[in-house]
């Protein structure tokens, strides 16, 4: 029962990230992107910097100005300004297709930075799976938009940011980073917004969707945290996948895209190949556990 909770908690909060996603694509018809991620940040480091003073949790400590939450605050900028600048420029199909290698890249990082044994097989499908996001999207053939590496640009950010939460002290709480992390997306925004001279006056309907945007986020973080801490890690994992079968159907109904055969087979590989590792890692594990 613990693993069919998690697992609905996980495709739970698969289904607030994307919708968090179409709001911030709503958004970014009418507000620059360094307007967006202004306020984003302010938004979310807010509400998680309350949630941590609430729980008794200090926001201001020598630990989270310590390497690996630095290391982690700049994955986390890294991340979100490409996924953010993707949502606005490419369609959020590819967009989503293409974040769904970041597993691969967390696996491939954690074997050339923190020595971890990948076996034949998983660099197999690692491999693989970046081919399947060259399918999406395409370098060199006439579909390419040069603006899609922006996705890339999410997926680097985001996989060192989840390597560097790895090293992170155990007394820093998530609130806590994930506070800081909002945080450090304010100034880059601002810096964007200097440099682009674009700044809008926001609507009601804007401020609407921003705060959706934001109760989405901040619901779906607690309902993935809830997930990993209620089912196996290895059993809920892969249901993080639903997020671009969510994805996928917002793109179609709600902005009229038609992802292309290619689009949709190099989901698919990446997907698969993501499936595949997690798979040989439970495997090891338990092998590990029975010797």
């Amino acid at each position: 029962m613990e693993n069919l909770r998690g697992s609905a908690l996980m495709v739970l909060a698969m289904a607030g990230f994307a919708l968090e996603d179409m709001f911030v694509k709503r958004l970014s018809q009418d507000l620059p992107v360094g307007q967006i991620l202004v306020l984003l940040g302010l938004g979310g480091a807010l509400i998680f910097g309350a949630a941590a003073v609430a729980r008794g949790h200090r926001l201001f400590s020598r630990d989270l100005f310590c390497a690996p939450v630095m290391l982690r605050n700049l994955g986390e900028l890294i991340g979100t300004i490409g996924f953010v600048t993707a949502i606005a420029l490419t369609p959020l199909s590819s967009a989503s297709a293409i974040l769904q290698a970041t597993p691969l890249a967390v696996t491939l990082g954690a074997a050339l930075f923190l020595g971890e044994d990948v076996g034949w097989r998983r660099w197999s499908a690692i491999l693989v799976g970046f081919a399947g996001v060259l399918m999406v999207l395409r370098p060199g053939l006439a579909g390419f938009q040069p603006a899609s590496l922006f996705a890339v640009q999410a997926v680097i950010g985001l996989a060192m940011r989840d390597l560097a939460t790895r090293a992170v002290p155990r007394n820093v709480t998530s609130m806590q980073i994930s506070s800081y992390g909002f945080a450090t997306v304010v100034p880059a925004g601002l810096l964007m917004m200097w440099l682009t001279g674009d700044a809008a006056t926001p609507s009601a309907t804007n401020w609407r969707d921003m705060a959706f945007a934001l109760v989405l986020g901040v619901a779906a973080y607690y309902a993935i945290v809830a997930a990993m801490r209620i089912g196996e890690v290895s059993f809920v994992t892969p249901f993080r996948y639903s997020r671009l079968v969510f994805a996928l159907i917002i793109a179609v109904t709600l902005f009229d895209e038609q992802p292309d055969a290619l689009t949709l087979i190099g989901a698919t590989v990446i997907i698969a190949s993501g499936l595949y590792t997690l798979f040989r890692e439970r495997r090891l594990r338990r092998r590990a556990q029975r010797a």
